[in-house]
């Protein structure tokens, strides 16, 4: 069993490294980004059976900042 977990910055929260890559992507001459925002995606192999809201206390005692950042899980 796999949870693919994303974690990006909520919404008014400075993202300087969503900035480089869009000062980088327009240097480069792609000019139809209009912003950029970063994050992490985590990938973790589970035993069976082991439930989503395990992942999710997972995710807010250590794999996410809740205070800046946003977290969705995905179980397959």
């Amino acid at each position: 069993m796999k949870a693919r977990i994303h974690v990006t910055l909520k919404n008014g929260v400075l993202d300087p490294q969503g900035k480089a890559i869009e000062h980088a992507l327009g240097n480069m001459g792609f000019d139809g980004v209009e912003a950029a925002r970063q994050g992490k995606y985590i990938e973790l192999d589970l035993a069976a059976g082991t439930s989503k809201e395990a992942v999710d206390e997972m995710c807010r005692k250590l794999l996410a900042n809740t205070v800046i950042e946003n977290y969705s899980i995905e179980l397959e």
